[in-house]
């Protein structure tokens, strides 16, 4: 049995243990919260703080436990666990949780955001919740999404060559989360995007099954991807926010009071990570520079911008009205 199957059975098998059932829901509950970052990433700090006042304001009758580092599997992995309520919190990326919720797709777009100051607005605003609400609503997730959290702009690395314009990214192979947009504008750029899970990013680009991938800076450094790929190019091309949530199956359980504790204390989250973030950003780029990584600014985005303009064609149409709402801001 892979070692995967064998961390997803058990998972299951201790669902039951911790998952709250809807005659039990005052019991006490231990949640099991997952992350595919490591220990002191800003999102699992955040999710960790959030425990720690569930379980300050319940008198210890409902805590987390995290499990960070990928533990319980990769992105796709858990949130099929959540789906279920093997896990009942989870931290996804919106580029993963699009091909289950098509509406979350309109923040997939490539140079969709002017800046971050513009995506946290939006985070933070009516559109920020009309999103996360589409998340909840959406029959076939099974999913509670309780807030937004930063994770900052994406650019590209690579193991073979400083990507300083376009051309340089002909015929390199870059891993892509598992969404079609971004398989598309990979290809729209000129490279040839791979899909693959993010657990397995660090020893294809060891192994050269992949030439380099795209992310943002602490993931780049803090799950040492740096140190196989030394050449990292500010493209800033996508903004994708992170989701937090929570398993539907859990959240049926719980009572209105415990609901409403859990999503004041996730909107904190939200701010609180942000903080988090942007030190720990500043850290990565500290700490890729002195280990002599190969940072290369992109002063004119113009030709990337123009280079994606099919994936827009093929995708915009769909998020047309949410498009031009985002853009207003």
């Amino acid at each position: 049995m892979k070692r995967r199957d064998f961390i997803k059975l058990g998972a299951f098998g201790a669902a039951a243990a911790t998952l709250p059932q809807p005659a039990f829901a005052q019991a006490k509950a231990i949640f099991k919260a997952s992350d595919v970052q490591p220990a002191g990433y800003p999102t699992v700090v955040a999710t960790e703080n959030l425990g720690k006042k569930l379980e300050a304001a319940t008198g210890g009758r409902l805590s987390v436990q995290m499990y960070p580092s990928m533990q319980l599997g990769g992105e796709k992995e858990t949130i099929e666990q959540t789906q279920i309520g093997a896990i009942q919190i989870l931290r996804v990326s919106a580029g993963s949780l699009g091909p289950i919720v098509d509406d979350i797709n309109v923040v997939n777009m490539p140079f969709l955001f002017k800046s971050m100051a513009q995506a946290e607005k939006m985070m933070d605003g009516p559109i920020g919740e009309e999103l996360l609400d589409k998340i909840t609503a959406n029959a076939n997730a099974n999913l509670v999404a309780l807030c937004w959290m930063d994770a900052g702009a994406r650019s590209l690395y690579n193991t073979k060559k400083p990507v300083k314009s376009i051309d340089d990214i002909k015929g390199l192979k870059f891993r892509v989360i598992g969404n079609p947009i971004f398989i598309d504008m990979m290809n729209a750029l000129g490279g040839n995007g791979v899909a693959m899970g993010y657990d397995q990013v660090f020893s294809a680009l060891q192994t050269g099954v992949i030439d380099g991938a795209e992310n943002n800076p602490p993931s780049y450094v803090f799950s040492n991807h740096y140190t196989a790929a030394k050449y990292f190019s500010l493209t800033e091309h996508l903004v994708i926010p992170e989701v937090l949530v929570f398993s539907k199956r859990a959240w049926a359980s719980l009572s209105p009071d415990d609901q409403n504790l859990i999503r004041k204390f996730a909107r904190e989250a939200q701010m609180e990570e942000r903080e988090l973030w942007k030190k720990y950003e500043q850290q990565a780029m500290e700490k890729a520079k002195a280990a002599g990584c190969e940072i290369t600014e992109i002063a004119d985005k113009a030709p990337f911008q123009n280079a994606v303009k099919p994936v827009w064609d093929k995708y915009g149409p769909k998020y047309k009205d949410m498009i031009t709402r985002i853009q207003a801001i």
